[in-house]
C-alpha cells in the first residue's frame, strides 16, 4: 500500500526537526575541519619544487625553444631523433662516497680494497667466510646483487659461517667475449652498483689488470693469499686469529659450463670446488642438483657445495640489458640508477652483438 495514502500522512515539509542527542559534542573538540595538510599534526614529506607538475611532465611534444631550461632537465622523457625515450638522469645518482678509494686502472697502482672486510668475528664458535664473485658484469645487474644477498641468508640458515666480506672480480679484457665493456668500464659500474647499495660488499679489480686471462682458480688463490697469507685471516672476540674460507659464488649456468669439454681443466675444478668450494645460485631453466648428481668431479667435492635456491626468480641478464638499450628500450630497475647513468654517459653498449649470443645467454 502506499504509505502517502493513510490518513495520517505528513508531508516531510511539514514535518517538525527531532531534536538529536548531541551529548556526543562535548567530546569533539571546537575546531574547525582540516584544510591543508599544515594542519595535521604530522611529518609531512613535501614534494621536491625540482619536479614538474603532471601536466607539463608528461607531455610527449618535444620542448619548445621558449621552455625553461630547468623543467627541461627534470622533465622525466627525453627527446632524441630516434623518438622519445625514458629518462637516464636519474634523482638518485649514488655516487660513490667521498672517502672510499676507486680501484687502480693499472696494475702498478692496485692495492687490495679491505675497507669493508670485518677486521674482526662477531661470535668465535662460527668459521669466518668471504664470498668472491667471478664474471663479466657487463653491467652488473640488481641479480648480481641479489646473488649475495640470497647467499647471505642461506649461509645464515644453514651453516656454521659468519660471512666478513663479499667482492666482485670482473674478469679482464683478454677474455674476449662480444657484448664485453672495457675493464675499468665494468670495475667502476661495479663500484657504483656496491658502495651504495649495499654495506658489505666490494670490488676487486686485480683480475680486470691482468695482462692476460686469469683462470678463476688463479682468483681465488689471489684473495687467500690476500686475507689469510698477508692479513693473517681475522681477529675472533678473544684476540685469537682464525683463516678465512673463501668461496665460489656463481649461477648455475656458470656450474653447468663445467661440463662443457675444453672450458674448464680438470685440475682446477679439482682445486676451486675441493681447496675453496662453490655457492651455487640455480637459476630459471638450470637443474643444477641434477648437474651435480651426474658430473664425477662436483659430486666428489659435493660436501664443499651449498646449492641455493631462488624463492623469488630474478631473470636479469647483462645480455637482454645491453639489447634493450641497443634497442632505445628502458633498463630502469633492472640495474642501479648509477650505473644507467654511467652506460648513457659513456654511451656503452651500442655494438651490435651476433643473434647467437643474444640467444644463448649462459656464462652472463
Amino acid at each position: 500500500m502506499d504509505p502517502t495514502l493513510a490518513p495520517n500522512f505528513i508531508p516531510p515539509s511539514q514535518q517538525e526537526e527531532q531534536p538529536q542527542d548531541r551529548a556526543h559534542e562535548s567530546l569533539i573538540p571546537n575546531k574547525s575541519p582540516i584544510q591543508s595538510p599544515a594542519d595535521l599534526d604530522v611529518d609531512m614529506e613535501e614534494i621536491p619544487n625540482r619536479i614538474p607538475r603532471i601536466n607539463s611532465a608528461m607531455s610527449a611534444s618535444p620542448p619548445s625553444e621558449n621552455s625553461n631550461s630547468r623543467d627541461m632537465d627534470v622533465a622525466p622523457y627525453l627527446h632524441e631523433p630516434s623518438g622519445v625515450r625514458p629518462i637516464i638522469r636519474s634523482a638518485d645518482l649514488e655516487e660513490v662516497p667521498s672517502g672510499v678509494v676507486r680501484q687502480a686502472q693499472e696494475l702498478s697502482d692496485y692495492s687490495f680494497p679491505d675497507h669493508r672486510l670485518n677486521k674482526t668475528m662477531m661470535d668465535e664458535n662460527k668459521s669466518p667466510l668471504v664470498l668472491v664473485a667471478c664474471g663479466s658484469f657487463s653491467p652488473i645487474t640488481y641479480l648480481h646483487l641479489r646473488m649475495f644477498e640470497m647467499a647471505m641468508d642461506s649461509i645464515r640458515e644453514h651453516t656454521k659461517f659468519e660471512v666478513i666480506g663479499g667482492y666482485y672480480s670482473p674478469v679482464s679484457d683478454n677474455y674476449n667475449k662480444p657484448g664485453l665493456s672495457k675493464a675499468y668500464h665494468r670495475v667502476r659500474m661495479c663500484e657504483l652498483a656496491c658502495e651504495r647499495t649495499s654495506s658489505w660488499l666490494m670490488v676487486d679489480a686485480w683480475e680486470s689488470l691482468q695482462p692476460t686471462y686469469t683462470r678463476t682458480a688463479l682468483v681465488l688463490d689471489h684473495f687467500n693469499e690476500e686475507i689469510n697469507i698477508k692479513r693473517g685471516g681475522v681477529a675472533t672476540p678473544s684476540g685469537k686469529r682464525k683463516g678465512v674460507k673463501i668461496m665460489l659464488l656463481a649461477g648455475g649456468d656458470l656450474i653447468e659450463s663445467m661440463g662443457e669439454p675444453n672450458v674448464w681443466a680438470e685440475d682446477d675444478l679439482h682445486h676451486i670446488l675441493g681447496r675453496y668450494g662453490c655457492i651455487i645460485v640455480e637459476r630459471t631453466g638450470s637443474d643444477v642438483r641434477s648437474f651435480l648428481l651426474s658430473h664425477d668431479i662436483m659430486y666428489e667435492h659435493r660436501r664443499n657445495v651449498l646449492l641455493i635456491k631462488q624463492l623469488i626468480y630474478n631473470d636479469i641478464s647483462s645480455t637482454k640489458v645491453r639489447l634493450f638499450i641497443r634497442r632505445g628500450m628502458s633498463v630502469q630497475y633492472l640495474l642501479p640508477n648509477s650505473v644507467i647513468r654511467y652506460i648513457m654517459d659513456h654511451g656503452l653498449y651500442k655494438e651490435s652483438e651476433p643473434v647467437k649470443q643474444v640467444m644463448n645467454e649462459k656464462g652472463d
